[in-house]
């Protein structure tokens, strides 16, 4: 479940990135003052969706997410103006593709909220008080070694560090890395 999870996470950092880079190009169908208002929005927004992915704690989420949501309705009233002045199908592509992007960073921050269930790491916990309690059960009778007692907890606490920290998207060592948004970053800045 959290490997699934973790690599939920990465499609929706590429998702993301695929849809902010498509939206910079159709900006293009835009008039010229609205289109150069998009790419600076986007550039930002890109900017912001890099600092959603390298937060540690949830106090830093506050401002990102607002900022955020900021940047998503400038982005929006950006589009819908020139849109509903003159409904074309370019001008359709150019919303439909804002929308595009809008969307993703919803299902990313679904993603990031989707984590193990509860149940899941209880039955897991039993799981594992009872494999160490039927070790400790068999041995009673025979000369337990060191190594006996030593592998299973060893494992299983491995095990469950290394759940634990695949699953926490904010902690921990093992983390999604915004390759395909630092990438774009660097791609618009060059423009």
């Amino acid at each position: 479940m959290a490997i699934t999870r973790y690599d939920q996470r990465k499609i929706y950092e590429e998702a993301e990135a695929n849809a902010i880079g498509t939206e910079y190009v159709r900006a293009d169908l835009l008039p010229p003052a609205d289109a150069a208002r998009v790419r600076v929005l986007l550039k930002d927004y890109v900017g912001q969706r890099i600092l959603f992915y390298k937060a540690r704690g949830r106090e830093e989420l506050g401002p990102i997410n607002d900022r955020t949501a900021q940047l998503q309705t400038e982005l929006w009233s950006t589009v819908e103006v020139p849109a509903a002045k003159q409904p074309t199908p370019v001008l359709a592509l150019v919303v439909s593709g804002m929308n595009d992007v809008l969307n993703s960073q919803g299902y990313t921050q679904a993603a990031w909220w989707n984590r193990i269930p509860t149940a899941a790491w209880s039955l897991m916990v039993l799981i594992a008080l009872f494999a160490n309690v039927g070790i400790g059960y068999d041995s009673r009778g025979a000369k337990p070694g060191f190594i006996q007692f030593l592998v299973l907890p060893l494992i299983l606490s491995t095990a469950f560090l290394l759940i634990a920290d695949i699953d926490s998207p904010r902690s921990g060592i093992i983390r999604v890395l915004p390759q395909n948004l630092l990438s774009l970053s660097q791609s618009l800045q060059s423009h």
